[in-house]
């Protein structure tokens, strides 16, 4: 067991490896429907990532930074997953989440492009991988299976990229 301990100081004990979304539900199911991440010992954790040992957690909405930020993070999965579909041999850099809003670096197909014209066929492709309610989980991964794995996608921006981090980040 470990304890968590929350902003208004109360502890409660749950079950090693319990997630966030699993904690927000044990205290209301309207509050696990806001919560966009959690702060655990002071990092932002998505809502599927285990707590493995005591902690101190703090929910993020959407009126919080952090909030906005996992929210940014996830759309900007959703939107790789809906270019690469509309976009068949897309190449991905990187998606992260921004002051106000998200955006992901891309390299087309030579004789495709994008303009606001396509807008609204992404849009709707991102609309429709959402209502398909997929979870986002993450998975730690060891550098030389991300490389593997890109390598076999033939994503040389996403090598290039994994190529710079030491084994571990």
């Amino acid at each position: 067991m470990i304890k968590i301990t929350f902003p208004d100081k109360t502890v409660k004990e749950f079950e090693k490896g319990i997630t966030g979304i699993e904690i927000a539900k044990s205290i209301s199911h309207g509050l696990a429907k806001e919560v966009l991440s959690v702060g655990v010992n002071g990092e932002t954790y998505d809502l599927t990532r285990p707590v493995k040992e005591d902690a101190e957690i703090v929910f993020y909405k959407w009126d919080d930074d952090e909030g906005k930020h996992a929210f940014w993070h996830s759309s900007a999965h959703l939107m790789a997953e809906a270019i690469e579909a509309l976009y068949p041999g897309v190449k991905l850099w990187v998606g992260p989440a921004v002051d106000n809003g998200f955006y992901y670096d891309i390299d087309l197909p030579k004789g495709k492009t994008i303009s606001e014209k396509d807008f609204p066929a992404l849009e709707k492709k991102m609309l429709e991988l959402a209502q398909q309610k997929n979870n986002y989980i993450r998975k730690n991964i060891a550098k030389d299976e991300a490389l593997k794995y890109y390598s076999e996608k033939g994503d040389e921006y996403k090598v290039d990229l994994i190529e710079g981090l030491k084994d571990g980040t």
